[in-house]
């Protein structure tokens, strides 16, 4: 299609099959993970990228001779190709282009180069997340005698520790196999120090990366002319919220396929009129006055956790996705248990 329809209504009336069958996709899976992975992935993910595609736009346009391979990872993962900036011509007039991204890509170059996307962690990092998140679920066995907002504490970790370090193996396959440098796709939410901070530039930044040309900035070229660039701002800002809370309650049509009840709508548009109001708040204060670091810290995650107990939690409850997701890990525990007797039973019977 890239080659051979040109951008625009002809090649959005091409890719709306696609985007219709990706709608469908997750309705065939039943469990919470699968399920909501490929809620995220396919129907969120990869069907704002082709529409962005449709029109020209967005990271499966930024290489034209893109190969296949990479043109369905790209589109399929929640991955996004790290970009090297353009290189200024010497004096000559020449473009050192090639050489240029070549060095760029090793040494010190590449590593101040993705330190201002966001540091890639180390192995141990990650290792050590995942140990976390194994002792989550192990907690999970001895929910009846833990209070219910201690649990619903813990979800907030599960779904943290689960996404990044799940998002950074499937990242690091592909960086694997495709020889590509790759942005991370979290960056330490927990040390935000804003609203701001936190949405903008630490929490799933693949969605914030995908949200701001399909969303925030049509609106904000749309609106700029009739009420200027810094009211267009906040207005652009509520509605990439308002767009994020409606595919947030498609994700959860998936997992529960219940009614909505529109209370993750209203969370996100809480934080869609919080966000702007706080921008507003750092201008008029204009540096001359802050909390401490550690404050701000606090009270950014204590406001994010606080909504999210109120507005987010209860029809993530309500879809028994938490349960359903301890059911799948008791499942799997227990196939592991059973094919280790049946292909290792000497190491049992030592045991």
């Amino acid at each position: 299609m890239g080659k051979m329809i040109p951008r625009g209504f002809t090649r959005l009336l091409c890719v709306l099959p696609i985007v219709c069958l990706f709608l469908v996709l997750p309705l065939e899976l039943t469990s919470i993970h699968f399920g909501g992975m490929t809620a995220f992935f396919v129907a969120w993910l990869a069907n704002f990228k082709l529409l962005l595609f449709a029109f020209g736009k967005g990271p499966l346009c930024l290489d034209p001779k893109i190969s296949f391979g990479r043109f369905v990872s790209v589109a399929c993962f929640p991955i996004k190709i790290l970009q090297i900036p353009p290189q200024k011509p010497n004096l000559n007039g020449h473009s050192h282009e090639n050489q240029a991204q070549k060095s760029l890509l090793n040494g010190q170059d590449r590593q101040k180069l993705i330190s201002r996307k966001g540091p890639h962690k180390s192995f141990l990092n990650y290792a050590t997340k995942g140990l976390l998140l194994a002792m989550l679920v192990a907690t999970y066995d001895y929910s009846d005698y833990i209070h219910p907002k201690i649990m619903w504490l813990l979800y907030c970790l599960h779904i943290y520790f689960f996404l990044e370090t799940f998002l950074a193996m499937l990242a690091s396959v592909v960086r694997t196999l495709s020889g590509l440098e790759l942005e991370p796709q979290f960056n330490d939410p927990y040390l935000s120090t804003s609203l701001q901070d936190f949405w903008g530039r630490r929490w799933n930044l693949m969605v914030t990366s995908i949200l701001r040309p399909i969303a925030y900035d049509p609106i904000l070229y749309t609106c700029k002319n009739f009420i200027g660039r810094r009211w267009a701002q906040g207005i652009a800002i509520l509605g990439t919220f308002l767009v994020s809370a409606l595919m947030h309650e498609l994700i959860f049509y998936y997992l529960g396929r219940g009614k909505p009840t529109w209370e993750i709508t209203w969370f996100f548009l809480l934080h869609g009129v919080c966000l702007p109001v706080e921008i507003v708040l750092k201008r008029a204060v204009n540096g001359r006055w802050q909390f401490p670091r550690p404050m701000q810290t606090i009270l950014t995650i204590g406001f994010v956790i606080a909504t999210g107990f109120w507005l987010f939690f209860p029809p993530f409850l309500a879809c028994k996705a938490g349960v359903r997701a301890i059911e799948e890990y008791a499942a799997v525990r227990e196939y592991l248990k059973e094919a280790g007797h049946a292909y290792f039973p000497w190491i049992f019977q030592q045991i």
